[in-house]
Formats: structure tokens, C-alpha cells, sequence
């Protein structure tokens, strides 16, 4: 689930963009905990892989992951 601002900043990349995303989502769907916290707001996930940030986090049973940054090089 994508929230504001990662809603916006998703509808204008790339198709280029969007595969390298949606592999960056799956590799966080299949470890959410695996990835390193955010420096700043410990709820929060920072994944940077391929040019690709993404920053997240998951509901408490993990089977959500709600979006809140995108960003692509």
C-alpha cells in the first residue's frame, strides 16, 4: 500500500523505474525485518538497492507494508 508522498512520486517513473521497484518490493515483501531501520524514525524500514529507495513499514503482523518514500536515480 503506497501513501502520500510514495503515491505521487510512483505515478511519474519510468517503466524502466517500475520494474526496478516492484523487484525492490518483493525482496522486501519476503523479509520486511531483514531490512535496516530508517536513521531517523525507528518504525521505519530504509531500503536502498539499484537506485531504488524505498521507505516503509509493516503493519504488526508484517503481512501489510505501507510505502510512505519513493526514490529513483
Amino acid at each position: 500500500m503506497f501513501i502520500e508522498p510514495a503515491e505521487t512520486q510512483v505515478r511519474i517513473l519510468t517503466t524502466e523505474q517500475t520494474d526496478r521497484l516492484d523487484a525492490a518490493l518483493n525482496v522486501i515483501a519476503a523479509a520486511p525485518t531483514d531490512v535496516k531501520q530508517h536513521a531517523t524514525a525507528s518504525a521505519l524500514r530504509d531500503y536502498q538497492h539499484d537506485g531504488i529507495r524505498v521507505i516503509f513499514y509493516a503493519t504488526a503482523l508484517g503481512s501489510i507494508l505501507i510505502v510512505t518514500y519513493v526514490e529513483t536515480d
